[in-house]
């Protein structure tokens, strides 16, 4: 983007299966109201963090090329206080605190909505850390509720494993 344009908000557009059940998570999510709704659409207009949030009810069967969405905060607090809001609200979270993503030591804790896109919400300690070996754990996490498998999207030290409403199936790194 040019220097001398200013951006109004990033804008995402996600394909869902079920427009009612998106709806009900990225309310919660938001803690907003959509701005529009038709049939088979939706719309949210966030202001904190600034996102136009589009959402299209399409039948797909398998998840796309997304690999996950993610709100930058400023501080651990920040992430705490984000993880038991999600919580107080119903949303099932896991968390990643001290973890090495994207060559970054970060704290972080995430969340899934209905079409399995998953939110992170996260602050980094510390950047450009030094190039290492990519993680080769293939781990998967169970949701301790459903038994429903999913892929960790970072990897997930043995000594700092993904904690609350989740345990992990194998080890990692």
């Amino acid at each position: 983007m040019k220097n001398d344009i200013t951006a109004l908000k990033a804008h995402l557009s996600l394909n869902v299966k079920n427009m009612e059940n998106s709806v009900e998570f990225y309310q919660k999510l938001f803690g907003i109201e959509p701005s529009k709704v038709r049939q088979g659409y939706a719309k949210f207009d966030v202001q904190n963090p600034p996102l136009n949030l589009a959402l299209n009810e399409i039948s797909y069967n398998e998840r796309g090329a997304l690999s996950h969405l993610g709100i930058q905060v400023t501080s651990t607090e920040d992430v705490l206080a984000t993880k038991e809001h999600w919580e107080q609200i119903g949303l099932l979270t896991r968390s990643e605190m001290q973890t090495n993503c994207c060559y970054a030591l970060q704290d972080k804790t995430w969340v899934r909505d209905p079409d399995g896109n998953e939110w992170e919400v996260f602050v980094v300690l510390e950047d450009n850390l030094m190039q290492s070996d990519p993680c080769e754990c293939g781990s998967k996490l169970v949701e301790e509720n459903t038994g429903e498998e999913f892929a960790e999207s970072c990897c997930v030290s043995k000594s700092n494993p993904v904690s609350i409403n989740r345990s992990l199936e194998t080890s990692c790194c």
